[in-house]
């Protein structure tokens, strides 16, 4: 009997917490534009920025035809850059140019978009398929906007991630020749030996991605 009765005082106690937060979070429901704007801009402000989100997915999901929203995305892709957090970063730029991009601001928001890609590997972040589309994404970039003001630090950039796939290639090519998978090893080693900064000289007491970032 006293097992029961705990048992039902634990499954009230459940449910009227449960009443109380649902009553909370109603009260955060039907708000106006500017009531989720200022919501997301404070709790970038508090940085917390799994907050800023949330309030910029009811800013969406509540507003969608907004002005609002057009200018809360691009704040913040720039705050979760800011604090380096590229992948929701990268998240916020397509979704701002899958709905806003237009001849005017395509170029910015590609080179925004390799930019951030770029960025990702000052995390000591080693992903061989990240740095080759990036490094994809950079020429193709040229190709497409050859007079942009933005392709002196695209060149910059394409020769620190060609610097890293050289020295990627480089340890793979090692660890595959150490482990008697030689063919697999030439692979990687022509690879180095077809870069143009095969000849580059960098420390070896320091990480890859610390002397090329």
């Amino acid at each position: 009997m006293l097992k029961e009765m705990i048992f039902l005082f634990a499954i009230l106690f459940i449910v009227t917490g449960c009443s109380k937060g649902a009553k909370n979070s109603d009260t955060e429901f039907n708000k106006p534009d500017t009531y989720w704007y200022a919501k997301m801009i404070k709790e970038i402000k508090r940085d917390d920025l799994d907050k800023a989100d949330d309030a910029y997915t009811s800013l969406e999901s509540e507003h969608i035809n907004s002005p609002l929203v057009k200018e809360a995305l691009m704040i913040l892709q720039k705050a979760h850059r800011a604090d380096r957090e590229y992948v929701m970063s990268k998240f916020y730029i397509d979704r701002y140019t899958k709905r806003y991009a237009n001849a005017n601001n395509i170029e910015y928001l590609r080179f925004l978009r390799i930019k951030t890609n770029f960025l990702t590997f000052t995390r000591a972040n080693r992903d061989q398929k990240l740095l080759e589309d990036t490094i994809s994404d950079a020429n193709t970039y040229k190709q497409r906007f050859p007079r942009s003001q933005y392709n002196p630090y695209v060149d910059t950039m394409l020769t620190k991630l060609y610097l890293a796939e050289l020295m990627l290639n480089k340890e793979i090519a090692s660890l595959y020749r150490r482990t008697g998978k030689l063919k697999a090893a030439k692979i990687y080693e022509d690879k180095v030996n077809k870069s143009w900064l095969r000849n580059t000289k960098i420390k070896e007491d320091r990480s890859i991605i610390k002397q090329i970032f």
